[in-house]
Formats: C-alpha cells, sequence, structure tokens
C-alpha cells in the first residue's frame, strides 16, 4: 500500500477554473506576507499575524523542510489572473493506515467571498480520492469560524459535531466544529 506522501513525488500540480495549486516559493514571500499580516485573516488560525516579513520567511523555511523531509506540505494558491499568490492549503494529519487526512487552508481577505477556496476545496478533495485513494476527509473550524463552515459545506462536507474544549488556540482551550467527506458520499453525492 502506497503511503499518502509517496503521491507528493513529484508534487501534485492542480488547478481549477481560477486558480493554480503549486507548491510555495521563497518568491511567493511578499504575497504572503501581504495577506499573513492582516489581522482578520489569522483571527480564526493557530498562528498570530505576521508582524514582519521574517515571520513570513520563518514559515516558509519550514514549509520548505517540509517538502524535502516529509514530501508533503502545502499547496500555494496562484490565481491564475493576477499568478499572485492568494492563499495555501494542506493536508494535515495523514492518516496512511486508514486512507484519512484532514484540510488546513489560508485565502487572501481580498479573495473572501468570491468562492475561491470552496474551489480549491473541492479540488483537493477530488485529488485525494481519484488520485490518493483516500477514504475520509476531514477538516476542523472554531465554532465562531463561519465562513470556513460554510466552505466545507459548499464542498460537500457535513458537520459532525462539536468537539468541546479540542485545542489550545492562542492560549485557550477552544470548541471546534468537525466536517467530513467520505468517498462514498463523494462518489455518490458530490460529483
Amino acid at each position: 500500500m502506497k503511503t499518502i506522501e509517496s503521491f507528493f513525488e513529484p508534487f501534485p500540480m492542480l488547478e481549477t477554473e481560477r486558480t493554480l495549486l503549486r507548491p510555495l516559493t521563497y518568491d511567493d514571500l511578499e504575497d504572503m506576507y501581504s495577506y499573513c499580516v492582516v489581522p482578520a485573516v489569522s483571527e480564526f488560525t493557530t498562528w498570530d499575524a505576521h508582524q514582519s516579513k521574517e515571520d513570513t520567511k520563518v514559515f516558509l523555511d519550514f514549509v520548505m523542510s517540509r517538502y524535502e523531509t516529509d514530501l508533503i506540505g502545502p499547496w500555494g494558491i496562484e490565481d491564475k489572473h493576477t499568478k499572485g499568490l492568494i492563499g495555501s492549503c494542506n493536508y494535515l494529519g495523514c492518516d496512511s493506515d486508514n486512507r484519512r487526512v484532514e484540510l488546513g487552508y489560508v485565502l487572501s481577505d481580498q479573495f473572501w467571498n468570491q468562492g475561491y477556496m470552496t474551489e480549491v476545496v473541492k479540488r483537493i478533495i477530488q485529488f485525494g480520492f481519484d488520485e490518493v485513494g483516500l477514504e475520509r476527509i476531514q477538516a476542523r473550524c472554531l465554532v465562531e469560524n463561519t465562513g470556513s463552515a460554510k466552505v466545507m459545506e459548499k464542498a460537500g462536507m457535513q458537520f459532525e459535531g462539536v468537539l468541546r474544549k479540542y485545542m489550545k488556540v492562542k492560549n485557550e482551550l477552544q470548541d471546534l466544529k468537525m466536517y467530513a467527506i467520505v468517498k462514498e458520499d463523494f462518489y455518490t453525492r458530490v460529483k
């Protein structure tokens, strides 16, 4: 049985109608900083808004090490029209034995409420089921993060419940909503 990580060698380039999903590079530093510095973008994430371009470089250093050591790392979301980086998305917590991943994503506030993230999430769900052979794809968000919950619902994921006091986010234990889609639902409902 192939591991999930083995599908990232070489790194899979994916496309949607408006985006190209590709590896992040150091050339993305300026674009990434421009949205990571915005407090609203990091409001519901585990990380704080970037205070300097050095914060963004440290994150990119981490990403580059993930590409090298674990193979798997985030896709950069490039807007096909502007050719600029507008966000990232990735598979977290890969479990090859149970054929399961969790999704994580962030998008520039300049592109909110335009369907970009739903488009991207649908594409990486399709890749997971069609190419990787996953059985379950899940994602969590803070209870207050209605935007992320809407993305998951529009991408065909089902709300499974609230995980109470599940994870420390910015030094406080938070309740998280759990969403998931399984392969059989994807092929019968979503496609």
